[in-house]
């Protein structure tokens, strides 16, 4: 099982005892840090699984990009409750740790968390439903098809408006340096006028 981890970034890192000792103290922190909690949820559930899928793609393993994309239709469905829920359920105590937790749950090699959702729970329901929800998405596409199609005047507009805002930025330089660059474009004073001073010294004496 070490050989497997070791091949697996994320699975790894879970499982180096440094790893494992900043998810005790993430676990175990006090009620109040949320923001650690959220940061190590989105690194846990999101940073590390987009680096291993991105391994599994250019290693060209279908094992590995197997998993991870059962792993993101399991996350995918847990985002899709949480966003129904998040607002009745975030301010009980420890919500934060108990996502933590699962997210590491999902992706353990031991346990396979997202593997077990998604033949106990997704799979059936989506095999059940397949007719219905192949409709349903056919008909978004269809409808995102047709307001694309009627906007496109706009969309030019607004392409054409970004272009010229980011070119526009482009050309615009620091003060700094538009200062430097008038000190530099100052005109010396020529030869010819400090040839007419000396003829005219000449005359009067």
């Amino acid at each position: 099982m070490s050989g497997f981890a070791s091949q697996i970034p994320s699975m790894a890192l879970l499982g180096s005892g440094f790893t494992s000792e900043v998810g005790l103290r993430v676990l175990l922190s006090p009620l109040g840090s949320n923001i650690v909690l959220r940061t190590a949820c989105c690194s846990i559930g999101i940073g590390l699984p987009v680096y291993s899928t991105f391994k599994a793609i250019e290693n060209r393993d279908q094992n590995e990009q197997q998993k991870w994309l059962i792993y993101w239709a399991a996350y995918g469905s847990f985002s899709l409750v949480e966003v129904f829920t998040d607002k009745l359920i975030s301010w009980f105590p420890l919500y934060y740790h108990v996502k933590f937790a699962f997210l590491v749950w999902l992706q353990l090699p031991t346990i396979e968390g997202s593997k077990q959702i998604y033949n106990n729970q997704i799979r059936p329901f989506l095999l059940r439903h397949q007719a219905r929800v192949d409709r349903l998405v056919d008909g978004v596409y269809a409808e995102m098809v047709k307001v694309i199609g009627s906007h496109q005047v706009e969309i030019r507009f607004v392409r054409s408006m970004i272009v010229k805002i980011l070119g526009s930025v482009n050309e615009v330089a620091p003060p700094s340096q538009q200062q430097g660059e008038l000190t530099n474009q100052r005109p010396e004073p020529s030869t010819a006028t400090n040839i007419d001073s000396e003829t005219d010294s000449n005359h009067e004496n």
